[in-house]
C-alpha cells in the first residue's frame, strides 16, 4: 500500500493473498498479447468459470465460454483519481463505471452498473498507514435493498498487519493477521479467523509462504477442518508463470486429492 490508507479492498489483503491467492483445483491456461498501442489480449481456457482481474490500462480478456471481459482505466486524469469501466460481452446488464479517488488521509470508490435499476456500490476508509477504518455498501436500486452492508478496521505496525471486518450484513465476523518474518525471503505467515452468527460457526485458516530463490515461491495453507493445500510457483521468463497446487482432506484421507496447474503467458 502507498500513502495514505488505500481504498476498502486493501483491508485484509495481504492475509487473503497469502492465503487463498493462486491456489486452485483447475487447470488453467493464459496467454496474453499486447497490441502496439499497449493493450493487452488475454485468452483463459479453464475447466471452471473463475473470477476475472484486471490491473492493465486497457484489458480485454476471452474465455473459452466465448465472453469478452473488457476492461478500460483511466489513470489520474486529475490527482489520485482513476475511472474504470468495464463489461462483458454478451452480458448487456455487466456495464459498470467505477470512480476511485485516494487522498493522503482518505480512500473512495463508488460504482453504479449501466442498466435501468442498476446496482450503486460505495465504500470508503480514511485513517493513515498506521490504522485505517471503513465501510462497504451496495444498495440494488431495482428491489430498493442494500445488498452489501460491510464495515472494517486495519491496523498496520512495521512488519504486521491485523484486521477486522464485518461483513454479510453484520452475520460475519473476520479477523486476520499477516506477518513478514523475513523481507529477504519473502517469508511471512498469515491467519484468519471467520465466525458466522447464524450457524455460530467458526473457520480458521493458517498459512505461509516463502521463496525458495527470487524466481521460485511456496505457499501452504491448512484450516480447522482439516484441509492442506500447497503450491509452488515459478517465474520461468519475465511476467510468465507456472503454478502447481494440491489439496488434500486429512480428516478423508481415503478422497483423492485434487490437483491444479495454471500456466500464464506474458511477451
Amino acid at each position: 500500500m502507498g500513502k495514505g490508507p488505500g481504498l476498502y479492498t486493501d483491508i485484509g489483503k495481504k492475509a487473503r493473498d497469502l492465503l487463498y491467492k493462486d491456489y486452485q483445483a483447475d487447470h488453467k491456461f493464459t496467454v496474453t498479447t499486447y497490441t502496439s498501442n499497449g493493450v493487452a489480449i488475454t485468452s483463459t481456457g479453464t475447466k471452471k468459470a473463475e473470477k476475472q482481474e484486471h490491473h492493465n490500462q486497457c484489458d480485454v480478456k476471452v474465455d473459452t465460454n466465448s465472453k469478452l471481459f473488457t476492461t478500460i482505466t483511466v489513470d489520474e486524469p486529475a490527482p489520485g483519481l482513476k475511472t474504470i469501466f468495464s463489461c462483458i460481452v454478451p452480458d448487456q446488464r455487466s456495464g459498470k463505471v467505477e470512480l476511485q479517488y485516494q487522498h493522503e488521509y482518505a480512500g473512495i470508490s463508488t460504482s453504479i452498473g449501466l442498466t435501468a435499476s442498476p446496482l450503486v456500490n460505495f465504500s470508503g476508509v480514511v485513517g493513515n498507514n498506521f490504522v485505517t477504518i471503513g465501510t462497504d455498501l451496495s444498495f440494488d436500486t431495482a428491489s430498493g435493498n442494500f445488498t452489501k452492508l460491510n464495515a472494517g478496521l486495519n491496523f498496520t505496525h512495521s512488519d504486521l498487519i491485523a484486521s477486522l471486518e464485518l461483513n454479510d450484513r453484520g452475520d460475519t465476523l473476520n479477523a486476520s493477521y499477516y506477518h513478514i518474518v523475513s523481507p529477504l525471503t519473502n517469508t511471512a505467515v498469515g491467519a484468519e479467523l471467520t465466525h458466522s452468527f447464524s450457524s455460530n460457526e467458526n473457520t480458521l485458516t493458517i498459512g505461509t509462504q516463502h521463496a525458495l530463490d527470487p524466481l521460485t515461491t511456496v505457499k501452504a495453507r491448512v484450516n480447522n477442518f482439516g484441509r492442506a493445500s500447497a503450491l509452488i510457483q515459478h517465474e520461468w521468463r519475465p511476467r510468465s508463470l507456472i503454478t502447481i497446487s494440491g489439496e488434500v482432506d486429512t480428516a478423508a484421507i481415503e478422497k483423492s486429492a485434487k490437483v491444479g496447474l495454471a500456466l500464464a503467458l506474458k511477451p
